[in-house]
């Protein structure tokens, strides 16, 4: 509670320091006060809320399940083969040395202003936690209970599904955890880039008409969905991890 506590004053803090530094420099512009952005937010909740918000909710949803197909099904098929393993995970790992804000305006070349270019964006930032988190734990599955297993007459499918799978249940959903704010950030970069509807695609809009508060109102949005994301993913992981607050 102490922690909450602490955070909360330094937020505080933040947004009082932000606030009179904002009316001091006076060029709302540039540097909004945070109770512009409120106000903003309120004025604009009817576009933002029914408009702008289910596109890019919409393209984070199938984002994030194709990264769970992806990064599920390479974890899983990389720990079972060494061999797929020397041949993808190098893969993976260069697939995030490339700057996404520089991939992001070929794939709207390639699939235009459509969802799918925004889509692909939001795979390729979110599919390497789920992906890298979910192999190290099927890696780490106790191999002399595995041996154990074996004794006692017990199957690959009953070893995998028995003690790989909740094994690798807690790295699991803690790159699951990072992937879904990700996918914010994915979904807000392929609409910065090329949209006609979205968060991102109406922060730009608002930027090039000069309107700071209306810039930062979608932002702050999109901050309030990944945390509402984030805290979700937190709560199924304590449903299906039960045991381990035991």
């Amino acid at each position: 509670m102490k922690h909450y506590i602490f955070s909360t004053s330094l937020v505080l803090l933040i947004l009082i320091g932000w606030e009179v530094g904002a009316q001091i420099y006076n060029k709302s512009y540039i540097l909004p006060a945070p109770t512009d952005i409120l106000l903003k937010l309120w004025e604009l909740k009817g576009i933002l809320l029914l408009e702008h918000l289910p596109a890019t909710l919409l393209i984070m949803v199938i984002g994030l399940a194709i990264s769970l197909l992806i990064g599920g099904g390479l974890a899983i098929w990389m720990n079972k083969s060494q061999l797929l393993e020397k041949t993808f995970y190098p893969i993976i790992i260069t697939s995030q040395t490339i700057p996404i804000i520089a991939l992001a305006p070929i794939f709207v070349l390639w699939f235009g202003y459509s969802i799918w270019s925004k889509v692909v964006v939001t795979v390729l930032i979110t599919f390497f936690p789920i992906t890298v988190s979910t192999f190290d734990g099927l890696r780490s599955s106790d191999k002399d209970m595995k041996e154990l297993l074996f004794t006692m007459g017990a199957s690959k499918r009953d070893i995998f599904f028995k003690l790989d799978i909740p094994t690798a249940l807690p790295s699991f959903f803690s790159g699951l955890k990072v992937a879904v704010t990700l996918s914010v950030i994915g979904a807000a970069i392929g609409e910065w880039l090329g949209a006609q509807a979205g968060l991102g695609y109406f922060s730009r809009r608002m930027m090039t008409q000069f309107d700071g508060a209306g810039v930062f109102a979608p932002i702050l949005l999109l901050s309030i969905v990944g945390v509402s994301l984030f805290l979700f993913v937190t709560s199924i992981e304590k449903y299906f991890l039960k045991w381990r607050n035991r």
